[in-house]
């Protein structure tokens, strides 16, 4: 997710059983419309309310966000910006390529 300029405050109602609704932009921007998104809410000193998105993550899609995975998903991110790989037409010519390999 790209770094957002500082926007400018907006003001939200608070309805009676103390809900709020967050601006559409917001919640698609933030991925808050997925099934079973949260918001982290922090006190801080000086009347801060801090909110986070918090998403769910299945037991099973835990290993992609593992630090390892990530670093070799940047990796991967590099040589692909930098037109370092190489592109085949089907199957079989990849194979052909990797079998010619030492």
């Amino acid at each position: 997710m790209s770094m957002l300029a500082e926007a400018p405050p907006r003001y939200l109602s608070v309805q009676g059983r103390g809900t709020i609704t967050l601006p559409a932009d917001i919640r698609r921007r933030y991925q808050l419309d997925e099934p079973g998104a949260q918001i982290q809410i922090t006190e801080r000193e000086g009347g801060v309310i801090e909110l986070r998105p918090a998403l769910p993550m299945l037991v099973s899609q835990q290993w992609f966000w593992t630090k390892s995975w990530q670093n070799a998903e940047r990796e991967v991110d590099e040589y692909v910006g930098e037109g370092a790989i190489k592109v085949y037409d089907d199957a079989a010519a990849m194979f052909s390529y990797l079998d010619e390999l030492p």
